[in-house]
């Protein structure tokens, strides 16, 4: 699997750390930066960027998924959001990572590098990329309609 990773300076340590075991897993890990620590760089450039290269790598038929990291993930998984074609899924533990893949799709995965240590991070990651999605009648008709939305700005259901 293609996997897309960017952090903002909170998640450097953590970035590198997936970004090595993932190629030793078998990946292919593309980095989007940032490329060196500065406490006051900007984060969405490099979350949209890999937020993007997710959609299309899937849009061409490969198999691709992306990491957004920060202190909290939170602002990174909102840049990630705003990539039309992305569901990135704030992660805190196995279990959210997982059902975001089941019940939503998620292509983009989110995680607070403050919030976890390397290892609970680690295993956040590996589950989300493992889990495939359900492709339940249901979770395709719900992410169907976030998708309609994107396009039309109306809500159908």
């Amino acid at each position: 699997m293609r996997v897309h990773i960017a952090t903002d300076h909170a998640g450097m340590e953590l970035s590198a750390h997936l970004i090595d075991h993932l190629r030793r897993s078998g990946h292919e890990v593309i980095d989007h930066g940032p490329k060196a620590y500065d406490a006051d760089d900007d984060y969405p450039g490099f979350c949209i960027n890999a937020a993007q290269a997710v959609v299309i790598d899937q849009q061409a038929g490969r198999d691709a998924l992306g990491i957004v990291l920060g202190g909290s993930g939170n602002g990174e998984q909102m840049a990630a959001n705003k990539v039309r074609g992305v569901r990135a899924a704030l992660a805190w533990n196995l279990d959210t990572a997982k059902l975001a893949r089941q019940h939503n799709d998620a292509n983009v995965v989110a995680v607070g590098g403050r919030q976890h240590s390397v290892d609970e991070a680690t295993r956040i990651i590996e589950a989300f990329l493992a889990e495939p999605f359900s492709e339940a009648e249901r979770h395709v008709r719900r992410v169907g309609q976030i998708a309609a939305y994107e396009t039309t700005g109306s809500v159908s259901g």
